[in-house]
């Protein structure tokens, strides 16, 4: 019998996207036994702080890490727009799921989208991202800080702390609360995070067979898409520390991105797109990210000296 284990988040997210790793990992090799080894990182731990003030997105990953560094765990799945532009350590992508909805969703109790908030209505967010462009969009709100899991986020809205919140469709969607949206924020008008949408599993680059039983879920467009995203924000050096959006699409043997970098503080948004070849979304990034930073992307992100 073979074994394989999966360490995970203990939120409801990250459980349902790790159970759906689990069956596909099932239904693709009979006889293999998949089990779920669910933690809580220090991401998870600390709610009351933004992100960007305790270490980035990287720390919902380094507990699962080390449980695959100290043979607990063959392989952890992650939410991809949470894992790092470069891994550290000895761990490699060994798949990306086919995406989901990559894009954001308004969710309100009482207003249709952005547009209908009355002047200084108060919307959480815990993302830079997505503030820079709600206030580019409408300077005139309250954009206040949100972090915690969707069910959490989502009680807040219900109990009248905000009037709007803005959460990931494919979360929503993926627990069953697609109800909740009342507006889909689509390119290129709204550009969602780096790999939003996407499941990643890791693994130890050197073991082999674990990489081998995963590869039968690597989807080829969601990894070229993905790359190209991701390797526009690796030159830019993004991080959850700025706020970095991109979205790419694949039509053909054409690849086309779209590329964001904003001021969470004032809204100043420049914006960047080009098209290329699909077997190079490394240059595609690349090029995107050179765009950006000719527009003055680079004070933004306190790349210039």
């Amino acid at each position: 019998m073979t074994l394989l284990r999966l360490a995970t988040r203990q939120s409801a997210l990250a459980l349902w996207q790790t159970e759906h790793v689990a069956t596909r990992l099932r239904a693709a090799h009979p006889g293999l036994t998949v089990e779920l080894v669910p933690m809580t990182t220090r991401g998870d731990r600390i709610i009351d702080r933004p992100l960007a003030d305790i270490g980035g997105k990287g720390l919902f990953l380094k507990e699962l890490e080390v449980a695959m560094l100290e043979g607990r765990a063959d392989a952890a799945v992650h939410s991809l727009k949470d894992v790092p532009m470069e891994l550290d350590g000895p761990f490699t992508l060994a798949a990306m799921l086919e995406r989901a909805d990559p894009f954001d969703a308004f969710v309100s109790v009482r207003f249709s989208d952005i547009d209908a908030l009355p002047k200084g209505a108060r919307v959480g967010t815990s993302s830079l991202r997505r503030q820079a462009q709600l206030r580019a969009r409408r300077p005139d709100l309250v954009v206040a800080d949100l972090r915690g899991n969707v069910n959490t986020r989502l009680a807040k809205l219900e109990s009248g702390e905000y009037d709007a919140i803005i959460l990931a469709c494919a979360g929503l969607e993926r627990l069953g609360l697609s109800r909740y949206i009342r507006h889909r924020l689509e390119a290129p008008g709204w550009l969602p995070a780096v790999a939003q949408g996407a499941i990643a599993v890791e693994c130890r680059d050197n073991d082999a067979l674990t990489q081998s039983l995963l590869s039968v879920l690597d989807h080829d467009k969601t990894r070229t898409c993905v790359e190209a995203e991701r390797a526009m924000n690796r030159r830019l050096h993004g991080s959850c520390h700025v706020p970095v959006a991109a979205y790419a699409t694949l039509d053909g043997g054409i690849l086309s991105l779209e590329g964001l970098v904003g001021s969470a503080t004032t809204g100043h948004c420049v914006r960047a797109h080009a098209v290329g070849k699909a077997a190079d979304p490394e240059g595609l990034g690349r090029l995107v990210a050179a765009e950006l930073l000719l527009q003055g992307a680079d004070a933004m992100l306190g790349l210039s000296k």
